[in-house]
């Protein structure tokens, strides 16, 4: 028996997962403790080991491998951890502590890598194209990531920046950017941009799930203005990625991900900016939710 260990770090929870990888991946022990990372760089890291150990004992035997699905993803160069939202992580040696702490070996990806290799290896790509050689995952959420599995391996690159579509350029309309740059993805069609875009324009507060409904009842032109914008520039950005690394299949996760206008007028714009003259790029809905990064996590040490 194969087994598999995986580590999903959150910015107010940790959970772990314990993977039978003989049996179709079949969960074995799964639990989640607190990140509490109010407490500091080095309590983040005992907790890290506090729920090794416990999953541990659970599971009568210790991992040789963990792998660990991070906010943020390490610098190949300094091997500092660096673009993470749980700020007392970065510029630190957090991959070689955890070693130390665990005397193990341990593998580390940012979350939409983790996600993208997920549904790759035993979420909907294997479901609906189990041949597929080229995925890249997409999260749309309150920002914009990617992560691109080949060949059922994680593409992180020589910065570890690989997939990072979010923070590619698509529109000065976005504005300026926590990064520095100026039109980012994230900046132009992240569920945060689309719902302020919504705002300014129209001087209501609404979510995208409500924007989305009022388009779709054709009773709030701003609404159907926002939802276009949506359409239009997710056009744009993902056919500039499909330019580039031409996937078999495009995995469609977080909040924004849900707009089911996406898989039609959505893929239909896609069209217009590819540089084919059609499109045979699957796009897909993915298929295992939240659970997508800790078993990601723990198919790094495959």
């Amino acid at each position: 028996m194969k087994y598999l260990w995986g580590i999903d770090l959150g910015g107010t929870k940790i959970e772990g997962v314990v993977l039978d990888a003989d049996d179709h991946w079949r969960v074995l022990h799964r639990q989640r403790i607190p990140t509490e990372q109010e407490h500091g760089y080095h309590h983040i890291v005992s907790q890290i080991k506090k729920l090794v150990d416990q999953l541990a004992e659970a599971a009568g035997t210790k991992p040789t491998c963990l792998g660990i699905a991070t906010p943020g993803t390490i610098d190949p160069p300094t091997q500092l951890l660096k673009n993470s939202n749980t700020t007392c992580l970065n510029d630190q040696p957090f991959l070689a502590d955890l070693e130390k702490a665990l005397s193990i070996t341990v593998k580390m990806a940012n979350d939409a890598n983790c996600f993208a290799i997920a549904e790759a290896k035993m979420g909907i790509v294997q479901e609906v194209m189990p041949d597929a050689k080229v995925v890249f995952g997409v999260i749309m959420g309150t920002g914009v990531g990617g992560g691109i599995v080949i060949n059922g391996q994680v593409l992180s690159g020589a910065q570890g920046i690989g997939g990072e579509w979010g923070h590619t350029f698509l529109d000065e309309s976005g504005g300026p950017c926590y990064c520095g740059n100026t039109g980012c993805t994230e900046n132009v069609i992240s569920g945060t941009a689309l719902q302020a875009y919504y705002k300014k324009v129209s001087g209501q507060q609404l979510s995208l799930k409500e924007i989305v409904a009022r388009h779709k009842a054709g009773t709030d032109p701003v609404a159907s203005e926002t939802v276009e914008r949506l359409l239009h520039f997710f056009g744009k950005g993902i056919a500039n990625v499909i330019n580039i690394i031409d996937p078999d299949v495009v995995v469609l996760g977080g909040g924004v991900g849900n707009v089911d206008l996406l898989y039609t007028e959505g893929v239909k714009r896609v069209e217009d900016f590819v540089f084919n003259n059609r499109l045979d790029t699957k796009f897909l809905k993915p298929k295992l939710g939240d659970s997508a990064g800790v078993f990601g996590a723990a198919m790094l040490c495959t």
